[in-house]
């Protein structure tokens, strides 16, 4: 599924409570300064409660920001070890 989500997240075959929180993932994470109140609307739909919003919201943040960190410091992925 993260094959998936990664190629085509729009298209990915999800729950209501998955998609709400994959389209909310990747409003955050590429047009941030275009989120508001309303996009919350389809995560409280789905059953989250503003704990699990916050959680979402800090998750998605996070992982932008040491992926940012990572690419402006130039590190790069290590080699996976085929034997593992």
């Amino acid at each position: 599924m993260v094959d998936t989500l990664r190629r085509d997240p729009d298209g990915c075959s999800l729950s209501p409570r998955r998609r709400a929180l994959v389209d909310y993932a990747v409003k955050l994470a590429r047009t941030p300064g275009s989120v508001v109140e309303q996009d919350l609307e389809p995560l409280r739909r789905a059953g989250l409660m503003d704990r699990d919003i916050h959680d979402a919201c800090a998750v998605a943040s996070y992982f932008c920001f040491v992926n940012r960190m990572a690419n402006g410091l130039g590190v790069e992925l290590e080699e996976k070890d085929p034997g593992r």
